[in-house]
């Protein structure tokens, strides 16, 4: 199959683009620059892979569209909480329907590219704060765009029952390269090693029994 895949160049979307390379035609990877406090580090990661799988890359800017949204993401580093994956701290971070808006631009792109489905990362441990994570929202939008496209555009989700750890251990059988994908929220050189983002990466490594290749601050 013909696949558009969504990077962004963090560790579930560059394992998801590992394996549409090993099981499909990549017709192109997209990449979105929307102004959050990681989107020059992430972006970097995401050219990386791109380019070294051979896959054609499109980066999209979608700054201007981002400036009229509140997330604690675009706000700077210092707006990003520390702590663990709780209810309070992941509000903050939400960005408002990203994921319906990169995949509403994603459908015509991959249509005019080609393509026959669309491939996201989405996995089990999405959390439900995130409600374009959740699997409902992805079965309506993936129903949405095979009406709205000639080509009936599949979303394809190859880890929608799999958990991060599970997400690595897939990636190092593929031979992902990890130190070339970036997670931390904040944005810095190195990973914070206190943001969700960092402890959930931290927590993954450690459940696919891995050594993890990130350097982080704490």
């Amino acid at each position: 199959m013909n696949v558009a895949v969504l990077l962004s160049g963090g560790l579930d979307s560059t394992t998801a683009l590992h394996c549409a390379a090993a099981e499909h035609r990549i017709t192109c990877a997209l990449a979105f620059r929307y102004g959050s406090n990681h989107t020059e580090r992430e972006l970097a990661c995401a050219r990386w892979q791109a380019e070294h799988l051979g896959v054609p890359y499109m980066e999209l800017d979608m700054s201007a569209t981002a400036s009229h949204l509140s997330s604690a993401l675009l706000s700077g580093a210092e707006a990003i909480p520390t702590g663990d994956y709780a209810p309070e701290n992941l509000k903050q971070t939400v960005v408002p329907f990203r994921n319906g808006i990169f995949l509403a631009i994603a459908a015509g792109i991959a249509e005019s590219k080609g393509a026959e489905g669309i491939v996201i990362a989405a996995h089990s441990g999405d959390h439900a704060i995130y409600p374009d994570c959740r699997e409902e929202f992805m079965a309506a939008m993936g129903e949405a765009i095979r009406l709205g496209t000639y080509a009936r555009l599949q979303i394809l989700r190859p880890f929608i029952r799999a958990s991060k750890g599970d997400i690595v251990r897939e990636g190092l059988r593929l031979g992902v390269d990890y130190a070339h994908t970036y997670s931390c929220y904040r944005g810095g050189e190195r990973h914070c090693g206190l943001c969700a983002t960092c402890r959930e990466r931290k927590a993954a490594f450690a459940a696919a029994g891995a050594p993890d290749p990130t350097p982080y601050e704490h």
